[in-house]
């Protein structure tokens, strides 16, 4: 493990809340919609709405957690620019594939009914399979669900070449800190990849959400996409709630690119906690950030 991440796992819970919480939107569903309703009215972003919590083991809690998405749903009808992203730990996988896949069918069923897109979140590589296995179940039946991809792990391409027709896949490098055996280590390389995975979901039909905070990134995919001809419509891209990128993202959109951020909500703290330390882990600069506006004059 390296340093920074063996920092930050020692750091109290609530230190960690104290510098993620520019990344939450809160605690409670209203404080999901509220952050997707404010930043569609004052800055056109579109959201996707997650509540934060993993390794959901009992039943009890499971069912729990598809009643919390349940009432997201219901909270987010009508609202066009909002979708909701949801991961198969907090939904049964623990206890089986098969049940796993009858709760997010119910959430996704949900969904569908009231015109509200759902992402398929991807956990570490060894969830990756079963993941796959489940939205290709899904996107059979409902083509209002997306699938995440992560650009780090050597499979992703063959992976992309297994996917079902016309799907709507977020790209990413992926937050895990994955073995050398099944994933790239270096940053560079991942973004390279990245880029390259846009393009090979574009040559295969595909809708990349393209999701990243790099801008050299954003502006390469961004005069790709100009020279391929792709119009607004055929892409998008995506980014956190809380990562300063407010310039970059008010340029695409007023260039009339889609831009979604992630807006992840807690029901309680203490299951946001683990979501939070991979950020701060991934970016320590998260902590200078807040200080910075703590401070500001």
């Amino acid at each position: 493990m390296d340093l920074k991440r063996t920092v930050v796992n020692l750091a109290p819970g609530p230190m960690v809340r104290f510098f993620a919480a520019p990344y939450v939107a809160g605690r409670g569903i209203e404080s999901g919609v509220r952050t997707a309703d404010e930043i569609w009215r004052d800055r056109r972003l579109h959201s996707t709405v997650d509540l934060l919590g993993e390794e959901v083991f009992a039943r009890e809690d499971v069912e729990a957690t598809v009643g919390v998405y349940f009432r997201i749903v219901d909270a987010l009808e009508g609202r066009r620019y909002a979708t909701i992203s949801l991961k198969p730990t907090q939904l049964g996988i623990h206890d089986s594939e098969a049940y796993c896949l009858e709760n997010v069918r119910r959430v996704a069923a949900h969904a569908a009914a009231r015109g509200i897109g759902l992402t398929v979140d991807m956990e570490d590589h060894h969830f990756t399979d079963v993941t796959l296995r489940l939205f290709a179940a899904l996107r059979a039946e409902f083509d209002t669900v997306g699938i995440v991809l992560q650009s780090r792990l050597f499979r992703t391409t063959d992976d992309i070449r297994a996917l079902p027709p016309a799907c709507r896949v977020r790209i990413c490098i992926g937050i895990y800190n994955e073995p050398r055996e099944v994933a790239l280590q270096d940053k560079p390389a991942m973004k390279a990849k990245l880029f390259e995975h846009v393009q090979l979901l574009l040559d295969r039909g595909h809708y990349p959400e393209i999701a990243t905070h790099d801008e050299p990134l954003v502006r390469r995919s961004v005069e790709s996409l100009d020279r391929r001809g792709c119009p607004p419509s055929a892409y998008e891209f995506q980014m956190l709630l809380g990562v300063p990128r407010t310039a970059i993202q008010d340029e695409l959109v007023r260039e009339g690119r889609l831009v979604r951020l992630y807006v992840p909500f807690a029901v309680e703290w203490k299951y946001a906690i683990a979501y939070l330390r991979r950020r701060l882990a991934a970016n320590p600069m998260m902590g200078a950030y807040v200080m910075k506006n703590l401070f500001r004059s």
